[in-house]
């Protein structure tokens, strides 16, 4: 089976209220625990806002470092979840179902490599 990242993209800003934020938490434990059941959970991890990044670059030899995101924009990635699928229709039904817990969109991008296969 190959590994997709279904990262969730969160708009920048305050999150919102606990009325808003407990029943989006609430169904996204629910699908975990559906993508545990049926094997293809691996890992999920949120991140801290944007402005807490730092973009490291090397210049003609010199060590860059900025604070904040690499690119510039309205939303960034707040966090993502690792899954195993069979295949893309599969990795894309865990997104179409992790958008609809979130309110939120989520790319879905497989993984390069040995994990991904």
């Amino acid at each position: 089976m190959t590994q997709y990242m279904l990262s969730v993209y969160q708009p920048d800003g305050e999150p919102p209220g606990p009325e808003i934020l407990e029943p989006i938490m609430r169904d996204l434990a629910v699908l975990r625990q559906e993508m545990e059941a049926a094997g293809a959970w691996v890992f999920s991890v949120g991140l801290h806002p944007a402005h807490a990044a730092t973009v490291v670059r090397v210049k003609d030899g010199d060590l860059l470092m900025t604070d904040g995101p690499y690119a510039e924009g309205k939303e960034h990635i707040g966090g993502f979840t690792i899954v195993r699928a069979p295949d893309l229709d599969g990795a894309l039904e865990w997104g179409r179902r992790m958008a609809e817990a979130t309110t939120l969109p989520i790319e879905v991008r497989p993984i390069q490599g040995e994990a991904g296969s």
